[in-house]
């Protein structure tokens, strides 16, 4: 769902936060020129330094001022996770420029932030809802669970790395599976493209409303993904007998160890992420270009070579 923001007169003073990755500081030449030609827009403009990773259910130390109107996020996918935590549960939008490898998230690369800044200036962009994880845990006689979320992925791994977690996995409390693994990804349309596309999961479009469970290196006949729709939900059980416990991540910043008999839910959020787009191109154009597809088949490939 898309909805595009009016080219309005804001009489009000403007905020921004530029959010930076952890190898940049407030003096580098990049942030100079993204806080400067802000500030010459009309933005009071505040700077993030990427933090550290977090315990998982804590806490944020950091969030967003909520008169903040454009959150600018400069470096990679995994700064872009930094500055969802710190709108999480609010309205305000990000806008990446990519500072680093793939940037699938991000809308413009380095040499594009004149017209980034024009274009958020302008108030020219539209606004992409991404869906968001929700994600309860419960361990052993607890009473309450520990709830986190994530934009792109919930991972379970084995805490101990020489020797296989004995999981149960249900989908709306129907058990469907149990094997020994090195754990499993729980993703959304947005980190299909992520972890779970590098362990052999099917990328879903963005507009999709569904999570995936991605298992890894399952000893099993059938281990295949599986996809479930809105409304539905993956437990995962760490089995008594398992004879490693687990080890969770949310987005691959907020993580915590799980003894056996530990249970996991993971459904769908209340909460989205608004992102910023200054284009309606589709969404395979971009898995295209950043994945540098290769659209011609090698046999077309051939043929021109011959020629």
């Amino acid at each position: 769902m898309q909805e595009h923001l009016a080219n309005d007169a804001d009489s009000k003073l403007r905020r921004a936060l530029v959010v930076t990755h952890a190898r940049l500081d407030s003096h580098s030449a990049v942030v100079q020129q993204v806080t400067e030609q802000l500030s010459d827009a009309g933005f009071l403009v505040d700077v993030f330094n990427s933090a550290a990773v977090s315990a998982f259910a804590q806490k944020p130390t950091s969030v967003v001022d909520e008169h903040t109107e454009i959150v600018v996020v400069l470096g990679g996918d995994g700064t872009m996770l930094q500055a969802a935590e710190l709108v999480h549960c609010t309205t305000v939008p990000i806008i990446g420029i990519n500072l680093g490898h793939v940037g699938f998230l991000a809308e413009f690369e380095s040499f594009q932030i004149d017209e980034a800044i024009r274009r958020i200036a302008n108030k020219d962009y539209f606004i992409n809802r991404r869906m968001e994880a929700h994600v309860d845990v419960w361990l052993p006689g607890a009473s309450e669970p520990l709830s986190d979320w994530a934009l792109n992925d919930i991972t379970l791994d084995r805490a101990d790395r020489g020797r296989m977690v004995e999981l149960s996995i249900r989908v709306d409390d129907v058990e469907m599976s149990s094997f020994g693994c090195d754990g499993v990804i729980v993703s959304t349309p947005t980190g299909s493209t992520a972890y779970a596309f590098s362990a052999g999961g099917p990328i879903m479009w963005p507009n999709v409303e569904a999570l995936q469970l991605v298992p890894l290196a399952a000893h099993a006949l059938f281990a295949r993904p599986l996809i479930i729709g809105a409304g539905s939900t993956f437990t995962i059980d760490i089995l008594e007998e398992s004879s490693s416990g687990g080890w969770i991540c949310c987005d691959g910043r907020r993580q915590r160890a799980l003894p056996q008999g530990s249970r996991i839910q993971v459904r769908q959020s209340k909460e989205e992420l608004l992102l910023a787009r200054l284009s309606g191109a589709p969404f395979t154009k971009r898995l295209v270009t950043k994945f540098d597809l290769p659209v011609v088949g090698w046999r077309e490939h051939n043929n021109k070579a011959q020629q």
